[in-house]
Parts: C-alpha cells; sequence; structure tokens
C-alpha cells in the first residue's frame, strides 16, 4: 500500500511538472508572437511615416519648382499634417520640430 502512494505521488508530481512546462512553453510562444506582431506594426508604422514624408518631399520641391502655394495655405496643410503625425505617434517631438524647421526654412 505504501508502494502505492510513492508511485501515485510520484505520478502526480511528474504529471504537475509536464503542465507546468506546457504553460511555460505556451506563455514564450505568446510572448513570441506579441514580439513578432509589435514589429511588424512598428514597420508598417514606419512604410506610412516614410510615405507621408516622400509626399510631403514632393510637396515641397513642387513648390519650390514654382508650382506657388496658395499664398501659404501649402505650408499651413504640411504643417497641420506634421502635427498629425505627431499625434498619431509616427513623428517624435524632435522629430516634429526637425520637419517644421525645414518646412518654414529656419
Amino acid at each position: 500500500m505504501a508502494t502505492t502512494a510513492v508511485v501515485a505521488g510520484t505520478a502526480g508530481a511528474v504529471h504537475h511538472r509536464q503542465e507546468q512546462r506546457y504553460q511555460n512553453k505556451d506563455m514564450q510562444q505568446q510572448a513570441q508572437y506579441q514580439t513578432e506582431q509589435a514589429a511588424y506594426d512598428n514597420q508598417d508604422q514606419i512604410a506610412q511615416m516614410q510615405a507621408q514624408m516622400q509626399a510631403m518631399q514632393a510637396q515641397q520641391a513642387s513648390a519650390a519648382a514654382g508650382a506657388a502655394p496658395a499664398g501659404g495655405t501649402d505650408v499651413t496643410a504640411q504643417l497641420q499634417q506634421l502635427a498629425s503625425m505627431q499625434a498619431a505617434g509616427l513623428l517624435t517631438a524632435e522629430q516634429f520640430e526637425a520637419a517644421k524647421a525645414k518646412l518654414l526654412g529656419l
């Protein structure tokens, strides 16, 4: 009877240990998935920011080439676009200030 109790106790401990291993493995896989998803999200945000910056640069180039902005409205629109990019988290405060200074010719 004592042998049965020892065997049952050992089996229970082994089973419990296996469950812990499975849980740890699941948690590691979930953490890896979340890390990969965050990386994809960051890449997407960077791509969007680059596209917006390229569009702004194209607007600036066309304005500099003689496509005369309508009384400063173009600069105002670009400043608003920069502000919305910063509010969306696509630009840091330093990037916003640098882009604003470049836009205003400072």
